[in-house]
């Protein structure tokens, strides 16, 4: 996985006022964690953070912080957001070893158009959309894929059946389901009429036997 060079800045202050000043001017307040440093205060250009998160990675992105001379290896730990405006808030980074594994959340994205499923009027439903696992930092994967075009109704794809790269694992239950396939209500409802239908004509037929 490509690295993206992020630079920061130390020393802002701190406080809501502080914070909301230094937004103002598009810097987004942050704190760098980990590695056995006391969490340090940092300010990051949000045009620069945006392009940063904005590759195949996401926010598993593999950061190089520029921080006072020095180069740090980190992934974004949270990013929080302004409850209606939605704009990014504020930012934690976590310091990583290059050499160490790290759990991180990788997107799980269904490939594949189920046919069989969609013939029997069924759909189907992702249920895990992200899937916790542990790699090392140039192992980790950008997105995990699951192939649906085999389904039938009825049928799940569980954790077991995601194929995770070398140098990755999971410890999820390999029984959750990931994907699950489910008669739609429209089939369902056309079902059931067809059902009290039958029913009715066999009824309508015992009272003509016995008139």
């Amino acid at each position: 996985m490509a690295e993206v060079t992020l630079a920061l800045t130390t020393g802002r202050q701190l406080g809501s006022r502080p914070s909301n000043r230094l937004r103002a001017t598009g810097q987004v307040p942050g704190v760098v964690y980990g590695q056995g440093i006391e969490p340090l205060p940092v300010a990051v250009a949000w045009s620069d953070l945006r392009a940063a998160l904005s590759t195949e990675a996401g926010l598993n992105a593999l950061l190089d912080l520029q921080i006072d001379g020095e180069t740090h290896l980190a992934i974004v730990k949270e990013l929080q957001r302004h409850p209606v405006r939605h704009t990014v808030h504020h930012v934690d980074f976590t310091l990583i070893d290059r050499n160490a594994e790290l759990q991180v959340d990788v997107p799980v994205v269904i490939e594949g158009e189920a046919i069989e499923v969609t013939r029997e009027n069924g759909i189907v439903d992702q249920i895990v959309f992200n899937l916790a696992v542990w790699a090392r930092p140039e192992h980790i994967p950008n997105e995990l894929t699951v192939d649906i075009s085999g389904l039938t109704l009825g049928e799940s794809l569980r954790v077991t059946d995601i194929v995770l790269p070398d140098g990755v694992r999971t410890d999820a239950d390999p029984e959750e389901p990931v994907v699950v396939t489910s008669v739609t209500r429209a089939a369902m409802a056309a079902a059931g009429a067809e059902d009290a239908e039958g029913a009715g004509e066999a009824g309508g037929g015992d009272d003509e036997a016995e008139s």
